[in-house]
């Protein structure tokens, strides 16, 4: 296989190839793709033919609700039949060996799955994400007390959305904060879209490298934050560990610190919506959810195999054929959301699907919504008069990356 073909192979693995249409965003930078907008007026679920296989699209939100639920569709795509026909067995044991895969239950199906997700629930109760609200308070009170002294402009993915979470996850796994410039960096790697797989590879290598130093740290000397707490209260080995520790601080950063700083470029650009919340500082809660449902930063899609034939909605979905849901069609259901274009903050709360649904639903949401609740609060309350810094077309989008989002929010005050 030429490293061509490698590359071609692995990322069709990696990230299930939808056509550019329906994945790109192309005119407002915070709505689904035009062709996908188009799919959806044209009904729930839809068949598509691309790179010589089927792939079902659902664009429904009940659709989608009920393939997130149903255990015969598989979260496995590493060992799926997909897989298999698309790598060589060399290459697949080069790109997921025992020890890399080991640990990473968000490509599980039960009972495997099940055996890791009992285990780390206990650690991510709603009571202790929201026993951390002080501590979260705090450090977002730290960022914004920096950026306002250093004056504007600023680049609020630098100086706010990215610190925040990242400080939060590292206190809550025991990672030293000081190493943030190296896993935040080969996480973007690791999302990049134009990532090679040799690339791949050498960035998978090396945060194993990282993580399995500090488990076994942990391992020696324990303390009280959650990494401490699996060593410490699970049979989990070595290998587990570091996966788990990797999957945490991976979303545990990149996908909140892409909801605040595309979330305030959403009410910058809807200056009515800035202006309410920022007068009413109670409906953060709402404005969270909505901001989750109207982004949708998860825009490629999460993706399941059928492992049996299943019909949902309709369309009988065959053994070994992909279903990629849409978070961001999914979102903007026009059955479940009354003008769902539209950004309102004081919109009732909804079912979106932004932290998916079923047995894989986000372990880590709760942190989220405390993190984002309190981030946009306090941003509105101390920058009540906070500004783009350069024009809104000049902002750069995180077309990309796997995850939605701005490299970078010039803003000023």
């Amino acid at each position: 296989m030429t490293t061509a073909e490698r590359q071609r192979s692995a990322q069709e693995l990696i990230r299930p190839q939808l056509p550019s249409e329906l994945t790109k965003r192309d005119g407002c930078p915070f709505d689904p793709a035009s062709g996908l907008t188009e799919l959806s007026g044209q009904g729930r679920i839809h068949r598509i033919e691309h790179n010589g296989e089927t792939v079902w699209l659902v664009t429904g939100h009940e659709e989608a609700r009920a393939v997130l639920a149903e255990p015969r569709m598989s979260s496995d795509r590493i060992n799926s039949p997909r897989a298999r026909k698309l790598i060589s067995p060399e290459l697949h044991a080069e790109l997921f060996p025992p020890q890399r895969r080991a640990g990473s239950f968000i490509f599980m199906d039960a009972p495997e799955h099940t055996r890791f997700r009992r285990l780390l629930t206990g650690q991510f109760t709603v009571r202790r994400m929201r026993d951390l609200t002080p501590r979260v308070h705090e450090i977002v009170t730290a960022q914004l007390d920096a950026m306002i002294e250093k004056g504007p402009p600023a680049d609020l993915v630098h100086d706010f959305a990215l610190p925040v979470p990242s400080l939060v996850i590292c206190e809550l796994l025991g990672v030293d904060y000081g190493d943030r410039d190296e896993f935040q960096r080969r996480t973007a790697k690791l999302l990049s879209l134009t990532t090679t797989i040799e690339e791949q590879i050498k960035v998978n290598t090396d945060l194993g490298l990282f993580m399995r130093s500090l488990v076994r740290d942990k391992q020696k000397n324990p303390g009280d934050d959650l990494l401490s707490g699996l060593v410490r209260d699970t049979d989990l080995n070595t290998d587990e560990l570091t996966g788990i520790a990797n999957l945490l601080l991976i979303a545990g950063h990149e996908t909140t610190a892409n909801m605040l700083a595309l979330g305030t470029f959403a009410l910058l650009e809807h200056p009515d919506q800035f202006a309410k919340l920022r007068e009413h500082p109670e409906l953060a809660e709402n404005a969270v959810e909505e901001l989750l449902r109207y982004l949708s930063i998860i825009s490629m899609g999460v993706s399941r195999h059928a492992k049996e034939d299943v019909t949902i909605g309709g369309a009988t979905i065959k053994a070994g054929e992909t279903v990629v849901v849409s978070v961001p069609a999914v979102n903007r259901d026009a059955s479940q959301y009354d003008n769902p274009h539209e950004l309102l903050v004081d919109r009732p709360r909804g079912h979106h699907v932004a932290f998916g649904h079923g047995i894989h639903q986000c372990l880590g949401q709760q942190l989220a919504r405390v993190e984002m609740t309190v981030g946009f609060t306090e941003l509105l309350r101390r920058l009540p008069t906070l500004k783009l810094a350069v024009p809104a077309d000049e902002v750069p989008l995180r077309t990309d990356m796997s995850i939605y989002g701005v490299h970078k929010l010039p803003v000023s005050w």
